[in-house]
């Protein structure tokens, strides 16, 4: 494509972009679309005040028009294209009209696939998907290719298509809203990593099995040319058909081992077995990052890498230079013997479970929030069993506790009702001692008391610095 193409495509067409998210799809798509001479309006729900983050973006674009604090039939039904935020149904109204319209309907991801001209290496999962896809790019960054990250993890690469090159790699987490839609284009990843699967966003997606298919569209259109990259360890996952070359990663005691793709051993050292390459290394030398889930996104990065052209050498210096991802497991500091974690973006229970699985400390948990519609008993259970304390959050609290005071012989400090986040942390921390570990790992999605759970995470940073500085006047910081 020449940048020609580019500047003529959506010349003078009335393009209307349909909620600006709060991750940078909304705004990048706009920058996209006016770049190229399109008459762009947005619309969205919240009020300019609800906004403000996502409209600064967007200052100084010439002749883009808003249409904040709710919707009009007429805006819909009288543009050339709608691009919808992806959390967007397509059974919504407004969107419904447009079609009844003539009016073709996208998404931010689904304009990047058409535009894009590199091979993909695509990531979804239930849980991990993040921290993943940012090892994969950091691996292939050290390969000496020009790698780009983008999507679910918070980049829109729209503002910068033009940049890449058919030479270039692009790795994308992807949620299962924007693989609905990708559905429509039959995308082919050029590598699919799952990294597992667990039951979430069934108040979107309503049954499980939509929410599999929607996971499933990775490896639906791939070519024999393709590779999908599965969890060993995930029966679910495992069983998936694929079209492309299959790999698996897991951890030791997998039935998979003698299968082409990336193992660990239970000393953490690891192998690669493909059809030209078989390597040993010491992987749990390399990796920083705790718990044995951990362990597994970077069999799976490495997987992913490897397949993808990186040597060895590229992937010990990835993963050894890798640094946490923010609200991500990532430790923010230590306060008179007690070490303060934030994993705001652990909005599953499965996430949330192996966040506490990660330590060998006593953990006071801070945990709950909106309610999903998903089972939260094993993830009740596993804090009656492992958590020193629990500061319970948000809708999901009354079951929570319903679910820990069933498991009889526990030990677990259950806390009373809290009515903010503030209640929650200072509850935490009155429970905790020196050599615990505070840690925010809420397995539920954060909007009923937050914007997002990027501004849950950035709370409870704020919580702990305001307390370290506290504990610094008062002499009882530690390192």
């Amino acid at each position: 494509m020449t940048p020609d193409h580019f500047q003529r495509d959506y010349r003078d067409q009335q393009i209307l972009v349909m909620g600006l998210g709060s991750f940078g799809g909304g705004s990048g798509v706009v920058r996209f679309l006016a770049s190229r001479g399109a008459q762009v309006t947005v619309t969205d729900t919240r009020p300019a005040d609800k906004l403000a983050d996502a409209l600064q973006e967007l200052n100084g674009i010439p002749s883009l028009k808003f249409k904040l604090g709710g919707h009009d039939f007429d805006d819909f039904q009288q543009a050339d294209l709608v691009v919808a935020n992806p959390a967007v149904r397509r059974d919504n109204v407004y969107l419904g009209a447009a079609s009844a319209a003539g009016v073709p309907i996208t998404s931010e991801m689904n304009l990047f696939w058409q535009w894009n001209p590199a091979p993909v290496v695509a990531v979804t999962g239930s849980n991990g998907k993040s921290t993943t896809t940012a090892l994969i790019h950091a691996i292939l960054k050290n390969s000496g290719r020009t790698a780009w990250l983008g999507g679910n993890i918070g980049v829109s690469l729209l503002p910068e298509v033009h940049q890449i090159r058919p030479s270039d790699i692009v790795v994308l987490e992807l949620s299962s809203f924007q693989l609905t839609d990708l559905d429509r284009l039959q995308a082919s990843p050029a590598i699919s990593v799952i990294t597992n699967f667990a039951a979430n966003h069934l108040d979107w997606h309503d049954t499980l099995d939509h929410y599999r298919w929607a996971k499933q569209t990775m490896l639906r259109w791939q070519k024999p040319t393709d590779a999908a990259i599965l969890n060993a360890d995930d029966a679910d996952v495992s069983s998936w058909v694929v079209n492309g070359e299959r790999l698996m990663f897991g951890i030791g005691d997998s039935d998979a081992l003698d299968q082409f793709g990336v193992f660990s051993r239970p000393d953490r050292h690891a192998s690669i077995h493909f059809s030209d390459r078989n390597e040993e290394f010491p992987l749990g030398d390399w990796l920083k990052l705790p718990g044995r889930h951990n362990l597994a996104n970077a069999l799976a990065a490495t997987c992913a890498a490897a397949r993808a052209g990186a040597s060895l050498d590229a992937v010990r210096e990835g993963i050894v230079r890798y640094q946490p991802l923010p609200h991500r497991l990532q430790w923010i500091a230590d306060i008179d013997g007690r070490s303060f974690y934030n994993d705001s973006l652990a909005t599953t229970p499965e996430s949330a479970i192996v966040g506490l699985q990660a330590f060998d400390r006593p953990v006071i948990l801070l945990a709950g929030g909106y309610d999903k519609q998903v089972d939260l008993t094993e993830m009740g259970q596993e804090i009656a069993r492992r958590a020193k304390g629990i500061a319970l959050m948000g809708q999901t609290s009354v079951a929570l506790r319903r679910i820990i005071n069933a498991e009889t012989g526990h030990s677990c400090h259950v806390s009373p009702e809290l009515r903010s986040f503030r209640d929650a942390f200072d509850w935490a921390v009155s429970k905790s001692s020196s050599g615990d570990v505070i840690l925010l790992s809420p397995g539920c999605a954060s909007y009923d008391w937050f914007r997002n759970f990027a501004d849950r995470g950035s709370q409870f940073e704020e919580f702990v610095r305001s307390l370290a500085g506290i504990a610094k006047n008062d002499g009882d910081i530690a390192g």
